[in-house]
C-alpha cells in the first residue's frame, strides 16, 4: 500500500508539474500499426528506435523523434541483400527483437535471424545507416540480445534471453538470462557467460519467457529489466538490480512494473500485451518507458500488429515504476515536452491519411517479402510499375509486391492500377496480407477472354485460395479499394474514380488476426503483381497508394 500511495503522489506531483508549462499530448501509440519489440536510444536530444520486422525487407526499421511523438523513418538496418535476406523462411521467422545502443560515435543494433545466422551486432557511425554487414556472435545462443556500456570502466556486455540451465528446461518457457563481456571495438564476447536470471522473478511460480533483457545504471544500481509471461496477453515488465554488474540480482518485490494482465477483460477499448519495455529520459527531464502493446477490437484479435506504446515512468527508492498493472495504459498523455515537427514525416500516431506517390522512389517505409529484386520494379511520375513474376504469395519466395503497414482497426488503402492481363494466370492489384495463408486479394484479370476484377481469399494454413467473387470490366481506368473495419473487410472497385461498386463486404476480418494465423506480425497493404508460375513479360502500373486510418481511440 505504501508503494501505491507514492506513486498517486508522484503523478499528481507530475500533473501538477506541467500544468503551467506548454503541454504536448502524447497520443498513444505513438507508433501505430506493425512496429514490434521497440527499442530506443537518447544520443544527444536526439531519439532512435528500432523495430522487428521478421521476414519483410528491408529490416529493422530506424526511425527519429526529438520529442517522443513525431517520429519520421530515416533508414533501415538491413538495407541490401548481401547483408541477409530471408528467402524460404516464413513471414514470422526472421528478424527477432533488435537492440539499439550508442557509444564514443557509434550505433549498435544487436538482433537474431532466427533460422539462420543467430545473433549478430551490425555498427554505423551515422544512425540512418548504411550499417556494416552483420557479425555474428555464435557464443550469445538465443534470442534478444542487447549490449551495455558502462562508461565508468569503458566496458561493455552483451545480455540476453537463452536456454534453460544445462538445456533441461524444468517446464515449458523455462528460459534464462545470460551475459557476456562484450569487446566492442573488435565485436566479440569476452570470457565465459554468466546467468543471471532462472526462469525468472520467481521460479517456485514457473515464469515464462525471461526475455527482452536491458541494463541500465541508475545511481550505484545496476538495473536489469525484462520481459516475462509471453507476448500476448500476460505479458509484463519485470525489474531486478545489483551493485555489481555479474548480479547477484535482486527482484523489485512490487514486480511487475508494467502489466495489464490482472485488468478486466470487458473494460471499454483495452490497449493489453504490455511489456517488451525500455527506459529513456525524456526532453523534459522526466522519465518514460517505450513498449509494445495491442489494441484489440475483441478478446485478443487484432489485425494492426504489436505497436510501440509510451507511458510515465517514476523511480520509487530506485526502482522504477511505469503503470503498475492497477491502472489501464492511457491513449493520452499530457507533458510539458516541446513538439518538434518533422519535415517530410509521414504521420504515425493519431488519425491520418496521406497519399503515396512514387515519382521520387518508394519510401523507406514501403516493404518486400524477404528481399529485394531491384530489377523487378521502377518508379517514375506515372507510379509504381511491378514485373508480373511466377512467385506467389502463398509461397516463400520473392514475389512483385510493395507493401505498407496498416495502422488503424478501422483503415482504407485504395490505388489506381493500369493492367492489360495476357492470360488468366496474370493477376494484379491490391492486398490486405498477413502472411502466407492469411490474406485477401483483390486483383485484376481476364477471363475466357474478358476483363474482370476478382476478389480471393487464401485458405487458412494453406496455400489454396478461393475465389469469393468476380465482376466485369473494361479496358480504361479502375481505382481498387480495400477497407478493414475490425472484424469485417470490404472490397469495392470504381471505373471512373468516383463511384465505387461493392465487390463484396462484411467478409471476415478475423481472418487476418495475429490470433488467428498466429506468429508475431500485422497486415499490409500491398500492391502486388504475379503470373502464377508462369513466365511472362507483363507488367502493371499503381498509380498511386491512398491510406486512411481513423479510430476513435485516437481522436
Amino acid at each position: 500500500m505504501k508503494i501505491k500511495a507514492f506513486i498517486l503522489v508522484l503523478t499528481y506531483l507530475f500533473t501538477i508539474g506541467i500544468s503551467n508549462a506548454q503541454k504536448t499530448t502524447l497520443v498513444n501509440p505513438i507508433l501505430t500499426g506493425f512496429y514490434p519489440d521497440p527499442s530506443i536510444v537518447k544520443v544527444g536530444e536526439d531519439y532512435y528506435s528500432v523495430h522487428s520486422t521478421f521476414s519483410y525487407f528491408p529490416g529493422l526499421p530506424i526511425m527519429h523523434s526529438r520529442d517522443l511523438k513525431n517520429w519520421k523513418q530515416i533508414g533501415n538496418v538491413i538495407n541490401r541483400p548481401s547483408q541477409m535476406d530471408f528467402m524460404g523462411e516464413r513471414m514470422s521467422r526472421g528478424l527477432f527483437a533488435p537492440a539499439i545502443a550508442y557509444y564514443k560515435g557509434i550505433y549498435y543494433v544487436t538482433c537474431t535471424d532466427i533460422d539462420h545466422d543467430g545473433n549478430f551486432v551490425v555498427t554505423a557511425t551515422n544512425p540512418a545507416g548504411p550499417y556494416s554487414d552483420p557479425v555474428k556472435l555464435p557464443q550469445v545462443r538465443g534470442i534478444d540480445p542487447s549490449i551495455y556500456f558502462d562508461e565508468a570502466t569503458d566496458k561493455a556486455y552483451i545480455v540476453y534471453n537463452s536456454e534453460a540451465p544445462d538445456n533441461k528446461p524444468l517446464y515449458s518457457g523455462h528460459r534464462t538470462v545470460q551475459m557476456y563481456e562484450f569487446d566492442y571495438k573488435n565485436l566479440k564476447t569476452i570470457g565465459d557467460k554468466k546467468q543471471l536470471i532462472n526462469g525468472g522473478v520467481d521460479i517456485t511460480k514457473k515464469p515464462v519467457w525471461i526475455e527482452g533483457p536491458h541494463v541500465m545504471k541508475r545511481n550505484d544500481w545496476y538495473i536489469l529489466y525484462c520481459a516475462e509471461g509471453g507476448t500476448s496477453v500476460n505479458h509484463s515488465q519485470v525489474a531486478l538490480r545489483s551493485k555489481d554488474i555479474w548480479g547477484p540480482y535482486v527482484p523489485f518485490e512490487g514486480n511487475p512494473v508494467l502489466t495489464q494482465r490482472e485488468l478486466p477483460t470487458d473494460r471499454p477499448n483495452p490497449i493489453t500485451s504490455a511489456g517488451h519495455a525500455q527506459f529513456i529520459e525524456g526532453p523534459d527531464g522526466n522519465w518514460y518507458s517505450i513498449f509494445l502493446a495491442v489494441r484489440p477490437y475483441e478478446g485478443d484479435y487484432y489485425n494492426t500488429g504489436r505497436e510501440m506504446f509510451i507511458a510515465p515512468l517514476t523511480w520509487v527508492n530506485d526502482w522504477p515504476i511505469i503503470e503498475h498493472g492497477e491502472k489501464a495504459i492511457e491513449y493520452k498523455y499530457e507533458t510539458n515536452i516541446k513538439e518538434v515537427k518533422q519535415k517530410g514525416a509521414l504521420p504515425q500516431s493519431g488519425n491520418f491519411s496521406y497519399t503515396m506517390k512514387f515519382d521520387k522512389g518508394l519510401d523507406l517505409s514501403l516493404m518486400h517479402l524477404r528481399t529485394v529484386d531491384s530489377s523487378s520494379f521502377k518508379t517514375s511520375k506515372n507510379g509504381l510499375t511491378l514485373k508480373l513474376k511466377p512467385e506467389t504469395i502463398s509461397e516463400l519466395g520473392n514475389p512483385s509486391f510493395v507493401a505498407k503497414r496498416q495502422q488503424h482497426t478501422n483503415s482504407t488503402a485504395e490505388t489506381e492500377l493500369v493492367f492489360s492481363p495476357k492470360s488468366e494466370k496474370e493477376k494484379a492489384g491490391l492486398v490486405i496480407y498477413q502472411d502466407e495463408s492469411h490474406y485477401y486479394f483483390l486483383a485484376k484479370s481476364i477471363k475466357d477472354g474478358k476483363t474482370q476484377v476478382e476478389l480471393y481469399k487464401s485458405v487458412h494454413r494453406k496455400k489454396d485460395v478461393e475465389l469469393i467473387s468476380r465482376l466485369p470490366v473494361g479496358n480504361g481506368k479502375l481505382v481498387l479499394r480495400i477497407t478493414n473495419n475490425a472484424d469485417k473487410c470490404h472490397f469495392a472497385i470504381s471505373e471512373n474514380g468516383k463511384d465505387f461498386k461493392i465487390l463484396a463486404e462484411n467478409q471476415d476480418g478475423k481472418h487476418l488476426s495475429t490470433r488467428v494465423s498466429g506468429g508475431f506480425i500485422g497486415n499490409v497493404f500491398a500492391m502486388y503483381a504475379t503470373s502464377n508460375g508462369e513466365k511472362s513479360d507483363n507488367s502493371a502500373t499503381f498509380k498511386y497508394l491512398k491510406y486512411s486510418g481513423e479510430d476513435s481511440v485516437l481522436k
